[in-house]
């Protein structure tokens, strides 16, 4: 005979729990997967970006090619940091006060990109955004770096 057992709420919340608790390890990666994920996104992110600007010199569709290549090397790149500190981790730190701005400039110029090469087909215009992408990435990267963008605005400010 089955035996039906009425469960209470603190039942159902330890095996809510329990189901959580489960779910998370099975989702963690250790730190050895990690560091190859990462590796093996920012390596992809790194040729697509080279691949992208070999095909820049073809006639015709070279610069949309490019334009896909770099924005999807960029993707590649942005993804590769999320095996180190997780995803929704890498999504706050893109959303912070200190580079909220470039993550939105980056991300807007990249999309900005694959519409200019495929919708608009103004190869001018994928250019500008890409080199606009480039900037807003490089920014972007250097608000990890302690004192890297007080340092560059520093340069530029002797340069000019």
């Amino acid at each position: 005979l089955l035996k039906h057992t009425k469960y209470t709420s603190d039942d159902e919340d330890d095996d809510d729990e329990s189901s959580l608790q489960r779910a998370n390890q099975a989702s963690t990666l250790s730190w050895g997967t990690r560091m190859k994920g990462f590796l093996i996104c920012f390596i992809l992110g790194g040729v697509c970006s080279i691949l992208g600007t070999a095909m820049l010199w073809i006639p015709g569709a070279g610069l949309a090619v490019f334009a896909v290549l770099y924005s999807v090397g960029n993707i590649f790149a942005l993804a590769s940091t999320m095996f180190l500190i997780g995803p929704w981790r890498q999504l706050k730190t893109m959303c912070a006060k200190e580079r909220a701005l470039a993550t939105v400039i980056m991300l807007v110029c990249l999309a900005l990109t694959l519409c200019s090469a495929f919708w608009w087909k103004n190869n001018g215009l994928a250019l500008l955004f890409c080199i606009l992408q480039f900037l807003a990435f490089t920014w972007y990267g250097l608000s990890y770096i302690p004192f890297a963008r007080d340092a560059v605005i520093k340069l530029f400010s002797m340069c000019i």
